[in-house]
């Protein structure tokens, strides 16, 4: 049962990262009248998905947080995610759906200033991204020691990839399918743990029960 549910999560986290991998294989590579349209549809399509890959963050950290160093990183955590799903949405919004409208419809000079808030836009949105992935990282790192390095590895190279690949074939693809395979190694790191939270190198005492 146990693993049936891990199985779930996993497939929560990931889906979001590789839907958005498929996007980039189609998406156009340049913005010109004949892609125009293409270009904001797609961006359509996106708009709800973007904030989706916060999921991979969300997940492995879900409870209340504690009056706590974890506790106070989870809600770190909690803030980057919504600065990436605000943020990003709006590069979404203004370099894809906006963008790709006037073009298709020869507002000639609007463009390239769509691009330059966009751009601001979605680093501010990946910054935010950066920072919840450093803090879910520190937390889990508290909670299962050195197992998270690998997921954590991954996840932060994706981080840095990302400032500047949206999802563009080849770059962005593989950003994305990065952002994958992270979220599936942390959720995975999770799942795995049993009793309550503990220091890097730790060893984990028995779990004494208690009333409630």
């Amino acid at each position: 049962m146990r693993s049936l549910r891990t199985a779930r999560l996993t497939a929560l986290v990931t889906v979001p990262p590789l839907l958005l991998a498929a996007a980039g294989l189609v998406h156009p590579r340049h913005l010109t009248p004949a892609t125009a349209g293409d270009w904001a549809g797609l961006h359509i399509v996106l708009l709800p998905v973007f904030p989706l890959l916060v999921l991979g963050l969300v997940v492995p950290l879900w409870g209340r947080p504690r009056r706590d160093v974890d506790g106070a990183l989870t809600l770190l955590a909690w803030a980057g995610c919504l600065c990436f799903a605000a943020y990003y949405s709006g590069l979404d919004a203004v370099a894809g759906i906006s963008a790709g409208t006037v073009v298709e419809h020869g507002v000639h000079g609007a463009a390239g200033r769509l691009f330059a808030t966009g751009d601001e836009l979605g680093l501010t949105g990946v910054y935010g991204l950066a920072v919840a992935s450093l803090a879910c990282c520190a937390v889990l790192w508290r909670r299962h020691g050195v197992r998270v390095l690998p997921g954590a590895a991954v996840l932060l190279a994706a981080c840095w990839s990302f400032a500047d690949s949206h999802i563009f074939w080849p770059r962005g693809v593989f950003t994305m399918l990065g952002f994958a395979v992270a979220f599936a190694l942390l959720t995975l790191t999770a799942a795995r743990s049993a009793g309550p939270p503990r220091e890097p190198g730790q060893s984990r005492e028995p779990e004494r029960l208690t009333n409630p």
